[in-house]
Order: structure tokens, then sequence, then C-alpha cells
């Protein structure tokens, strides 16, 4: 019997992600300066107001105005009929150092015995679903909010658009977990008040909101999913041919909203951040947080793991669970789950203990393997931490080190350095695993 799974993604403009770009901001800005900045942002923001709050460690000096700002002009809140605009909005800090009683249990004299920030345990999930070895769904609401925002940058049509937006996806699956079709999809776009009422009645008020729901439901027919389903691979476009509910704005009207039509807070959006509820979640957010707590770099590499055993051949489809105590560098737990697409003759005990082998999961060596002590993380807080393309890039940083260079610009010399992005998507290990688990 078929069943329906669906899972929903936010745009770089909802209010819970204003908060998660504005604390990795933060964080990127401490680690440009002072690799070994201790680092947890928590930003709040609400009808023109930003308050950035939480501990650090650090020798750099971040302006954090000037962080925020230019955060919310990237993301297009530079209109002040939003009630929440770059250059007007107040920005309040009221960060402070990092408790002396955490330090002491990450910082060591041996750097490779650094112990875990935090206690806890963190998920990685990966499977053959899409071609990123993400879920379906979740992919999918992804790359229609990020043709969506593509949509308003450009400004050519649809020009109504505002930064705010949601999207939902349902799959039809049959019973041997194959997707058949598309079901719903649902999306909430914040717009401009671009029709208005006739006159003061509610039927005027009314008539008026139905005018533009019909409009925007109209141009996402036209120009959205269609460039959506274009990026999609061919195995994958025929599930949008047999028919699907559309739903757009389904309350009417969506003009008020960002955090004006809502507050929003780092961390509260870790469901889209990882898995769209499929496979599992420690409960531990990303954003604002640098890579000693394990909340954030576990998790980076138990995706790794996970992606490279199904990359590698050895199960369809691969949960992996770790779990630490706060100040002990050696994981206290590993677990796998393959779902019973194990390919290689082992169950996923044996599979488990070979991982353990193969990858070394004490906070150091996964820092050191991902360079987390980079200013990598803004580009992670929209559209998902995973199932992204890895790059390296040249970026600018205020420190010396070995792996630093000089270049000249505009008279002035600037320091640069070469860093990896999302460096956990890698399918490094895919021979190394082929090997050892005798599919090579």
């Amino acid at each position: 019997m078929s069943y329906l799974f669906t899972s929903e993604s936010v745009s770089e403009g909802h209010p819970d992600k204003v908060a998660d770009q504005i604390s990795d901001a933060l964080l990127d800005e401490f680690l440009r300066q002072d690799t070994e900045s201790k680092v947890a942002c928590e930003t709040m923001v609400t009808t023109g107001l930003v308050v950035c709050s939480g501990e650090v460690k650090t020798r750099a000096w971040v302006d954090i105005q000037t962080v925020v700002r230019d955060v919310l002009k990237q993301i297009g809140y530079t209109d002040s009929a939003y009630k929440f605009e770059a250059e007007s909005c107040g920005v309040i800090s009221a960060i402070h150092e990092q408790s002396a009683d955490i330090n002491q249990g990450v910082e060591r004299e041996k750097e490779e015995e650094q112990g875990a920030g935090d206690q806890g345990m963190m998920f990685g999930y990966a499977s053959r679903e899409t071609d990123n070895y993400m879920p379906l769904t979740l992919d999918l609401s992804h790359i229609l909010l990020q043709e969506l925002a593509a949509i308003r940058k450009k400004g050519e049509v649809m020009t109504y658009l505002r930064p705010d937006s949601k999207a939902q996806v349902t799959v039809e699956y049959d019973d041997d977990h194959q997707p058949v079709r598309i079901d719903t999809i649902v999306i909430s776009t914040q717009h401009d008040e671009f029709v208005l009422p006739a006159g003061n009645s509610f039927a005027d008020r009314k008539n008026a909101e139905v005018e533009m729901q019909n409009q925007i439901r109209e141009d996402i027919q036209k120009y959205l999913i269609p460039r959506s389903i274009e990026l999609l691979p061919n195995r994958l476009k025929p599930l949008f041919e047999n028919g699907y509910k559309l739903l757009v704005n389904p309350t009417g009207k969506f003009v008020i909203g960002g955090p004006h039509g809502d507050s929003g807070l780092t961390g509260r959006k870790i469901i889209v951040d990882t898995y769209g509820g499929k496979g599992a979640h420690g409960g531990g957010a990303f954003s604002g947080k640098d890579a000693s707590k394990v909340d954030r770099s576990a998790a980076y590499a138990t995706r790794h793991i996970a992606k490279n055993l199904v990359a590698a051949g050895i199960a369809d489809e691969v949960l992996v669970q770790v779990a630490y105590a706060i100040g002990v560098a050696e994981p206290v737990g590993l677990y796998v789950n393959t779902y019973g697409t194990a390919k290689v003759g082992m169950g996923d005990a044996q599979i488990a203990e070979k991982i353990k082998e193969i990858f070394d999961l004490r906070p150091f060596a996964i820092i050191k393997r991902f360079g987390l002590k980079n200013p990598v993380y803004l580009p992670t807080t929209t559209y998902g931490h995973f199932g992204r393309t890895p790059y390296t890039q040249d970026i600018e940083v205020f420190h010396n080190g070995a792996d630093t260079y000089s270049v000249e610009s505009e008279g002035k010399v600037k320091l640069m350095k070469k860093v990896d992005f999302f460096a956990w998507e890698k399918l490094d290990y895919v021979d190394t695993l082929k090997k050892e688990f005798g599919l090579a």
C-alpha cells in the first residue's frame, strides 16, 4: 500500500533563517580574525530589532552592527515597508565571554586530545533517493525556494515578491519505498499588496486578496515550477506528470511577514537544516556554533560517513549516530542502521565496528578533516547544510598562517586563504570504503 511523506524548507528571508544567518556571519568574522575562536552566538529578530547574545572566547574584534546590517541587505530587507530594514533596525549585542568551566574541557595541552564541547548525540543520513543522496521531499522543497529567491533577486518577473517564504512537498511512495508521484506542493510567499481593494467593504478586500492569490499561483505554475523541474535529473521529472495539488498562500494573503510578522530565533529550523524528517535528529542546532561544539562538527562527520557508505555501494540507505561526553575526546557510542539495505554480508553492528577503524571521530580529527576552523559557515545557513556541492574558494582573512598568502588589490595588501566549503559532502572515502568492505 502506498504512503505519503512530507518535508518543508524555508527561505533566507524567513525570520528563523535571518537569525541563523546573522549568527553564522558573526562566527565567520570571529574565525576570519582568530581561527581559535570559541563561539556560541544566538540571535533574535523581531519588528525593527536584532538582538545578538551568547558566549565567545576570541582575540578578534568584530563590528557586530556592520555584520548584522550586511546580512540583512544581502537577504533583501532593504525596504522600510517591511517594518524590518537593514539600515534602520536596532541592533543590540549581549555577547559575553565563554564559560571557563566549558573551556577547560575543550582546550588541552595536546590539541588532538581536545574534548567535545558538549554531551549529546548527532545523526547523519544518506540514501540513493536523489543524486546528492538526500531525501527527495526535502531536496525538492529546497530547490523551489532557491529558484523563488533567484526570481525575486533578478526582479524581471514576479516583481511583487518579498523575502519571506516557505515550501512544502508531499511525495507518494510505493511499498518498496520508491517515489511514485508528487502529491502536493505548498508555496507560501510574502508579497507586496499589488492589488488594492476597490472599496472598504469585506467583499472588496476579499476580492483583492483572491486576485493577488490567483496571480501568484499562475506565476508559480508559469515560472517557478518549470525552472525547478528543469534542475532535476531525467529519472525524477516524470514524478510531476501524474497531477499534483498546488496550494499557494492558503490563508489568501501574505503581505505581513519576515521578522515583523513573526519573531525569529537561531536554531529553530533544525529539520530544514538536516534531512526533512527522514533518518533522525539529535536535537542540537548548528548556526552560531564553532566546530568545537560537536552538535555541529559531529553532525557533519556522520553525514560524511553515511554519504560515502551509500556512494560506495555498501547500503542503499544509512543512518549513523555518534555520541559524546563533554570534555572527552573519544565518542562514547557509534551506531549504524542500514534499514536492511546492506549489500556486504555484514550486520549493522559489524559495519559500525569497521567505521570506527576507518574514521577518526575525535573533535580534533573532524575539525582538521573538514577545515572547520575556517570561516565557511554563512553559506550553510540557507537551503540545508547537506546535499550541497562542495567547492573551494579564496577568501580574505586577517591572520597570518602557513596557508595564507598576500595579494595586492586597489593599492592595499590583503591576506588570502584557500578554503573548502561543504567539505563534509565530498565523496573522498568511497575508494577506501570499497576496499575495506571488499567491494573494490
